[in-house]
């Protein structure tokens, strides 16, 4: 059971990573892309990619507390 958790646990860990990376950020985007320092309101695609990255660092966190109490 514990290897399955790490198996999953590291899956979630690199698609979260990569969630982070493609988020636009500015105008300037793209991956490493430097930003502006102005707000605005996520739309369309960027909400859903913040939304899925919020519940892949939530599905994150559950798998790591379940991996410490099988451990």
């Amino acid at each position: 059971m514990r290897t399955y958790l790490s198996i999953a646990e590291i899956i979630v860990a690199v698609v979260l990573i990569i969630a982070v990376l493609t988020q636009v950020k500015g105008t300037s985007g793209g991956v490493f892309g430097g930003g502006q320092s102005t707000f605005r309101t996520r739309r369309g695609v960027e909400r859903i990619m913040f939304q899925f990255t919020l519940v892949l660092g939530g599905i994150f966190v559950l798998l790591s507390i379940a991996s410490l109490l099988v451990g």
